[in-house]
């Protein structure tokens, strides 16, 4: 595992994108072509742990940052997949402090957290284990996924938890909370936005979006909106649009 500081996402704006198919040369390919990290979904995919394992190891060795979108806020598998290589987790549905101080806490040793102790491949398989007891203590990057009114509710609160590096907006399932599922253009999405935005540059934290659909110009929108952690899409998104501009040019 090629371990990193994590202060790279604080000084740049970075750009990653998402994988929820395992295919090794899928990652391969994304993992070459400059994005600062890659995102392996075990929320709304079928990848298992160990092909989420080979996932990350692929990313890593490529010299890409591997990130894992975990299914839900669990103990056993942030433990799992930060042995596995990962450089961090994004944790879906926070909804409240006392869930952020959780993931905070699965993603570290003790005294710190309460996540257990291991030799796998982040240790070196037991050669790096004192390097990488240092690294963990600070380093693995933990954003807070925000997609739920009750979430924006208690943004504050969130975002001040130690550990918490910064926040992801979920925009399809926030907007379904807020009653109005896809449609980024009510006032009361736009709002709690606009809030979440607030409250994380206040903290001096990172600003996270997803731009599903791989268009440059929204994902230019989300730079100059002010988020600084942005997916330009996804892999399933990425294969069929192109496809479906190839063929619509060549059937002209």
């Amino acid at each position: 595992m090629n371990l990193r500081k994590k202060n790279f996402y604080f000084k740049n704006i970075t750009i990653g994108s998402w994988i929820t198919l395992y295919n090794p040369g899928i990652a391969e390919i994304f993992s070459q072509n400059k994005f600062d990290w890659i995102v392996v979904d075990l929320e709304h995919s079928a990848i298992s742990i160990d092909q989420a394992s080979d996932l990350i190891r692929i990313i890593d060795l490529c010299g890409c940052r591997p990130l894992v979108r975990l299914t839900s806020n669990s103990k056993d598998l942030t433990k799992r997949v930060l042995d596995a290589g990962a450089h961090g987790i994004i944790v879906p549905m926070i909804n409240s402090k006392d869930e952020a101080k959780k993931a905070v806490s699965y993603s570290h040793y003790m005294p710190k957290g309460v996540r257990g102790v291991g030799l796998a491949r982040a240790q070196g398989y037991g050669s790096k284990f004192d390097e990488y007891v240092r690294w963990q203590e600070n380093e693995p990057l933990i954003i807070a996924q925000i997609e739920h009114v009750n979430a924006i509710n208690n943004i504050e609160e969130i975002v001040s938890v130690s550990g918490i590096d910064g926040v992801f907006i979920g925009p399809y399932d926030l907007s379904g909370s807020i009653g109005r599922s896809g449609d980024f253009t009510s006032t009361k999405y736009k709002n709690s936005i606009k809030k979440v935005k607030a409250v994380v540059k206040s903290k001096n934290k990172i600003l996270g979006i997803h731009v599903v659909e791989p268009d440059v110009f929204e994902v230019n929108k989300a730079i100059r909106d002010g988020f600084s952690f942005i997916s330009f899409s996804v892999d399933i998104r990425i294969l069929d649009s192109n496809i479906k501009n190839a063929i619509q040019k060549i059937r002209k």
